[in-house]
């Protein structure tokens, strides 16, 4: 509860002083995902625009790597992080109490920021291994993901999609992306499941290391995919981005989005989304998942919750909405 503490000392103190100026070292903290993918570097770059301002608005942010959307979002929950980095369809799923969450209660309290950049799934497989769609994976060795990961919960769509379950698989092994480039290289893998945005490092240091391609998912259930989870979205991997794959490659995925909880005081929601938003430019160069965002994108794309009041706020100052 260390976090979630720390701010309502600091929403007494707002209270007290009148504002967030005269407000002395609020702490959040960014929960995000493993630091090969796109979710760490996503948290750093928001705390680098959030403590770049940190004298005028008393904020300072730090990032945590974790085992990604779904844990960032049950933890954000039970106040231990202030934000976090969620996929969309995992947004959704907290708000309604289905699929990861199915266990939980309906998460009526989440609150949405922005949404920051597409997921599409990067199905990496081993050139010798003879997969060329997801059906082919049966009786290979998979990576699913680690529980509580976001990628779990796609793993688990593109297999219903396609028809196999991990019970049909040689492995189904739950690494960590930090864990898995390397055990496709090494031989311990077949194949593994995994999404991000573009590019990012699991991916890169795959196809860099060791005869990895990407495979289309075309012929692996996309349209029924599509047809029945709205939080997801075709995507385009584009040809040459990584090593070894010169061709345009047909995936899916949901967006990356950006999270809190309802009690995060307002003034402290409204800095942060100031802090990225008014650094657009700049934060649109700290990695090249965020070149082609927009502002217009980002407030309304890929939200399920509804947006927390401190973002509304400014976005309604910038004629956003």
């Amino acid at each position: 509860m260390f976090a979630k503490l720390k701010l309502t000392a600091a929403a007494l103190a707002l209270a007290a002083t009148g504002g967030i100026a005269q407000a002395q070292q609020t702490f959040i903290t960014i929960g995000t995902g493993g630091v090969t993918g796109v979710y760490y570097p996503t948290g750093g770059a928001i705390c680098r625009l959030v403590n770049k301002d940190r004298k005028d608005h008393g904020i300072r942010c730090s990032v945590e790597s974790t085992g990604g959307s779904v844990y960032n979002t049950r933890t954000i929950r039970e106040g231990e992080l202030d934000f976090g980095v969620v996929q969309s369809d995992v947004q959704s799923a907290a708000i309604e109490g289905v699929r990861a969450f199915e266990n939980d209660e309906p998460y009526g309290d989440l609150r949405a920021v922005f949404s920051v950049h597409p997921e599409p799934m990067h199905v990496m497989v081993r050139a010798d291994a003879g997969i060329n769609s997801v059906m082919d994976m049966k009786g290979k060795r998979v990576n699913i993901g680690n529980p509580g990961s976001g990628t779990r919960v796609l793993a688990n769509v593109l297999m219903d999609a396609a028809g196999v379950s991990p019970d049909d698989f040689a492995l189904a092994a739950e690494l960590k992306s930090s864990e898995q480039s390397a055990a496709l290289c090494d031989g311990k893998l077949d194949a593994a499941i995994w999404a991000a945005g573009l590019p990012n490092g699991s991916s890169m240091e795959a196809t860099s290391t060791c005869d990895i391609k990407l495979l289309d998912l075309t012929s692996s259930g996309t349209d029924k995919v599509l047809a029945a989870n709205k939080a997801y979205a075709a995507a385009t991997i584009p040809g040459g981005l990584y090593p070894g794959n010169p061709d345009d490659v047909a995936s899916w995925g949901p967006k990356a989005t950006f999270v809190t909880d309802a009690s995060t005081p307002d003034e402290v929601v409204y800095a942060l989304v100031k802090g990225v938003f008014e650094n657009f430019d700049d934060f649109k160069k700290l990695h090249p998942a965020f070149g082609r965002l927009t502002e217009e994108q980002m407030i309304k794309d890929g939200l399920s919750a509804p947006l927390h009041p401190g973002a509304a706020k400014y976005y309604a100052e910038r004629g956003w909405m």
